[in-house]
């Protein structure tokens, strides 16, 4: 996610599709006679989660995916939660936002974090994995239904030089298979942005290329209530991919975040993440001359 930049959170060049378990890890087939009602909702996460892409109008803040799904399930104000923050990664999640959550009891908890751990030197898939899995247990111990997402190939929206697609793809793979061994063992649903249809298009995307747009936050927002529906909750008002009730981002608006915080971002974590790309170039170096 560094560089040339067209577009906001981050990702990669293909590599060869590794083998994955399927993602809707729902154990049993619900009643559909008896669908289950959520009443209380909680979003964690990074920027994403917070809404950043859709902003509502008069300066009134971003809305996002998380108030999308609470109007399709019908959930109150009061009902609502969302502790995430910008910037923040899996450890974050666990440390910072899950007591909070604990405390809220939610029937679903919806968990969009871990690009941020991608551009970081320290970044480790096995902690990822472990911190993921402490999230789903803590919360599926009060009753909540939790869903993560893995991620997609964000290069096909977010150009980069080819080394870096090739280290940025790398640390995504190593990502969502953290992600999918604790998808497999917990047994629970997952979002997979790679597969969500439309998840391409630039118009799901905003200015940064980076998060959302309205119209990719209405996507997720389909996506993970078509997975509680699947696992059996009712969803009475479907969200609509129709967008309305949020802002189109002006041209100066545009370069405006790009200026002051987008091109900021994106060096802060570039020169992170670069010393990771570099191992990764010298190897493509050394395979070519062979």
């Amino acid at each position: 996610m560094v560089l040339g930049v067209t577009v906001t959170s981050l990702e990669v060049t293909p590599c060869p599709e590794p083998s994955r378990p399927a993602l809707k890890a729902v154990p049993s087939v619900p009643n559909l006679t008896a669908r289950r009602r959520a009443r209380r909702l909680v979003v964690l996460g990074d920027s994403t989660a917070v809404g950043l892409g859709d902003p509502l109008p008069r300066r009134g803040g971003w809305r996002g995916v998380g108030p999308l799904v609470a109007a399709a399930l019908g959930v109150a104000a009061d009902g609502y939660l969302n502790p995430s923050f910008t910037g923040a990664r899996m450890h974050c999640v666990l440390g910072k936002q899950v007591p909070a959550a604990l405390a809220h009891r939610p029937d679903v908890a919806l968990v969009v974090a871990g690009m941020n751990d991608t551009l970081r030197p320290d970044f480790d898939a096995g902690a990822i994995a472990a911190d993921l899995t402490e999230v789903v247990r803590l919360l599926g111990a009060v009753g909540t239904t939790v869903i993560p997402v893995r991620f997609h190939d964000h290069s096909k929206v977010f150009r980069l030089p080819p080394a870096l697609k090739r280290a940025l793809s790398a640390r995504v793979a190593e990502l969502n298979a953290a992600i999918d061994e604790v998808v497999a063992r917990e047994g629970v649903p997952c979002l997979d942005l790679d597969r969500l249809p439309g998840a391409y298009d630039l118009t799901a995307w905003s200015v940064d290329r980076l998060h959302p747009s309205e119209l990719g936050h209405r996507m997720l927002a389909d996506g993970f209530t078509g997975l509680l529906a699947d696992a059996g909750f009712d969803v009475p008002e479907p969200v609509s991919l129709t967008c309305g009730g949020g802002v189109e981002p002006s041209a100066t608006g545009h370069v405006g975040w790009l200026v002051l915080k987008g091109i900021p971002w994106l060096w802060r974590r570039g020169r992170e993440f670069l010393p990771y790309a570099a191992v990764i170039m010298w190897h493509s170096f050394r395979e070519r001359t062979r």
